[in-house]
């Protein structure tokens, strides 16, 4: 059968333009002639398919000739297609950052083509292709791979990472937060990494645990992979003293959440010289207030502090800790909706309308179901009161200004959305655990890409991607004379790229 015009519609959106050809039952895909995003791109791209299927009539099917043998004198053949501006803005980013410390042109191309489009190794392959990249070969790419684990890239990209953070008008690293999160698998088998444990999905596959550590405007600074059954208190040390070691850095506050809180981890990094702030567990709040409340009252105003002293740890490890607990009225009015939902549950399954699971509230003694009466007691008495664990004397960081410290850890978790859902930083296509790290080592780098185009621009990555791609740059051969021509930016490109010429 003759070589015929195909249309592809990709994932992106684009709609791909091919020669194929269809032998004994099977098409064979000829030469992929390129990807339209409008109308008139379609056009032309059709238009040069067809001109190289009738030239090429002459000559075997497989064996299509050089356009510029077979073209009219003076036709115009749109030689070369891409989103130029887009893979510019990512690749000087990238640079900017000063991740070419690595000198790896493949692993970059993989960090930039998760931005365009997350999606795996071999197809990152047609992802470069569409945008007018020339693609590395996919042994390349399992090169790349097995340097970025053999050379440590990551220890470098976060070395460029602090240098970034504490250049001039940087965040710098006086304060930084920590936190983690888990990603799955869907395997049949634990091995030494993938491990069945601690789910918030409450999921049993396996999983690893991943921390990630944050300037205080959620810039990533490192990222550590753990055994997904790590228990969380025992991620924070290594990753903290790991990070100070490696850049010699004395004085810093870390912030993060209760899931932390333990007396060693408090210790160890006051034995390091690090300030802390830790979120305490909302349960210690009826007891540690009762002694408050009772020479005081229990009234206390919206936005209000109450500092006590709480004992941790024993024996020679006991030491006293600031306890800070904030109060705000909207938090209490929230706190005791979700208590009364709670116990409203808790009542339908004492009336036995609502089977018996774990739901909080309910107490079974024998054959008997009831109210836990005391813990609905403690709870209502916690109700719209946070409370933090912090080593830094009041006379240095009052109350509110702790409050303040801790609310930035939001940052961290809106980094690891980005990463899990921009970037989809499950492993999914990997298994061993030099091919996770790899993977995870190229998520890092593209979530610090990320990040800088967000503050510069204050768009999200998602939407610099979507209107920079748009924008396509198409070299138009006229009998050997190269033309350049671009589809005009719109206000959307127009504001990013302003936004980036100003930081220069």
């Amino acid at each position: 059968m003759a070589p015929y015009v195909r249309k592809v519609r990709t994932a992106s959106g684009a709609t791909a333009v091919q020669i194929a050809q269809t032998v004994n039952g099977r098409r064979t895909i000829v030469e992929h002639i390129g990807s339209a995003h409008t109308d008139a791109e379609l056009a032309a791209l059709i238009a040069t398919a067809k001109s190289r299927i009738n030239a090429g009539q002459e000559h075997l099917d497989l064996d299509l000739p050089p356009m510029e043998k077979v073209r009219s004198a003076g036709e115009a053949v749109i030689a070369k297609h891409s989103s130029e501006l887009l893979w510019t803005t990512l690749t000087d980013a990238y640079q900017r950052l000063g991740f070419d410390v690595v000198d790896d042109a493949t692993f970059r191309a993989l960090v930039c083509a998760r931005l365009v489009e997350p999606t795996s190794k071999v197809d990152t392959i047609r992802v470069l292709d569409e945008i007018g990249v020339d693609p590395p070969h996919l042994s390349s790419i399992k090169r790349a791979l097995a340097r970025c684990v053999e050379r440590d890239y990551r220890r470098h990209l976060s070395a460029a990472c602090l240098a970034h953070v504490t250049a001039d008008g940087g965040p710098g690293v006086a304060m930084v937060l920590y936190d983690l999160t888990t990603l799955y698998f869907e395997a049949e088998h634990e091995d030494a990494l993938r491990k069945v444990g601690m789910s918030k999905e409450r999921r049993v596959d396996p999983q690893i645990t991943v921390g990630l550590l944050v300037a205080r405007n959620g810039f990533p600074l490192d990222l550590h992979v753990f055994e997904g059954n790590k228990a969380e208190t025992k991620t924070l040390i290594p990753v903290i003293t790991g990070f100070i070691e490696r850049h010699r850095i004395t004085d810093m506050i870390v912030v993060a959440d209760a899931g932390m809180l333990s007396a060693a981890n408090l210790n160890a990094l006051e034995d390091a010289g690090l300030k802390f702030i830790v979120g305490s567990r909302t349960s210690k709040a009826p007891k540690e207030l009762e002694e408050h409340f009772g020479e005081r009252g229990n009234y206390i105003a919206d936005n209000g502090i109450v500092e006590l002293t709480r004992p941790m740890g024993t024996g020679q490890a006991r030491r006293d800790r600031r306890v800070v607990w904030h109060y705000l009225w909207k938090r209490d009015q929230r706190d005791n909706r979700t208590l009364n939902a709670q116990i409203e549950r808790a009542q339908r399954v004492m009336d036995k309308d609502e089977p018996l699971r774990k739901q909080r509230f309910v107490k079974v003694t024998g054959p008997q179901i009831g109210l836990d009466e005391q813990s609905i007691q403690r709870a209502r008495a916690a109700a719209g009161y946070k409370g933090y664990v912090t080593n830094i004397a009041p006379t240095v960081l009052d109350g509110h200004s702790v409050v303040a410290a801790y609310r930035d850890l939001w940052k961290v978790e809106q980094s690891f959305r980005m990463a899990k859902s921009d970037l989809r930083a499950r492993p999914i296509y990997h298994r061993t655990r030099d091919s996770i790290e790899a993977h995870l080592t190229i998520v890092f780098a593209a979530l610090a890409v990320a990040r800088d185009l967000q503050q510069a621009t204050g768009m999200s990555i998602k939407k610099i991607v979507q209107s920079l791609r748009q924008i396509h740059t198409a070299v138009i051969d006229i009998d050997g004379h190269h033309l350049t021509a671009r589809s005009p930016l719109d206000d959307n490109a127009t504001a990013i790229i302003d936004a980036l010429k100003s930081r220069h």
